[in-house]
C-alpha cells in the first residue's frame, strides 16, 4: 500500500511539473484604452498536449473555457459563462500562431450554441486574441 501511495505521489508531482500554464486575452474593440486587452484576460492549465482548461474574465462576469487541439495549431474551443451558463455557451475554432518564444497570436471564430431568446439570432463573432505559454 505504501508503494502504491508513493507511486501516485511521484506520478502526480511529475504531471504537475511538466504542466504548462497559459495566460490568454481577447481584444475588445468596444472598450477604450488598456481595457481593450485586459477586460477579457484568463488563465488556463494545459492538462495534456491536446486539452487546456481554464477561467477567463468576460466583462464583469467569469467564464470557463476548454480548448481541444484538433491538428497542429488549430483548436476547437468551448466557452461557458458562470452566470446563465447553459443559455450563453459558445463553440468555436481558432488558430494559434507562434509570434515569439511563448507568445501566440490567436484569431478565432465563436458562435452561440443556442439562439438569442429575444432576437432569435445565432450570430457568431470573429475574435483576435493573445496567449502566453509558460
Amino acid at each position: 500500500m505504501k508503494k502504491l501511495l508513493l507511486t501516485a505521489v511521484v506520478a502526480f508531482c511529475t504531471l504537475f511539473a511538466s504542466a504548462q500554464i497559459m495566460v490568454v486575452t481577447t481584444y475588445d474593440g468596444d472598450l477604450e484604452g488598456a481595457e481593450q486587452i485586459t477586460s477579457n484576460m484568463g488563465i488556463g492549465y494545459q492538462a495534456t498536449d491536446a486539452i487546456t482548461a481554464g477561467v477567463q474574465k468576460s466583462g464583469e462576469e467569469y467564464a470557463v473555457f476548454v480548448r481541444y487541439a484538433v491538428k497542429d495549431d488549430i483548436y476547437a474551443t468551448f466557452n461557458m459563462p458562470t452566470k446563465d451558463g447553459s443559455d450563453k455557451m459558445q463553440l468555436g475554432l481558432g488558430y494559434s500562431m507562434n509570434v515569439w518564444n511563448g507568445l501566440y497570436f490567436e484569431p478565432s471564430y465563436t458562435m452561440p450554441v443556442k439562439e438569442d431568446a429575444v432576437t432569435g439570432d445565432r450570430e457568431g463573432s470573429f475574435n483576435f486574441g493573445l496567449a502566453y505559454r509558460f
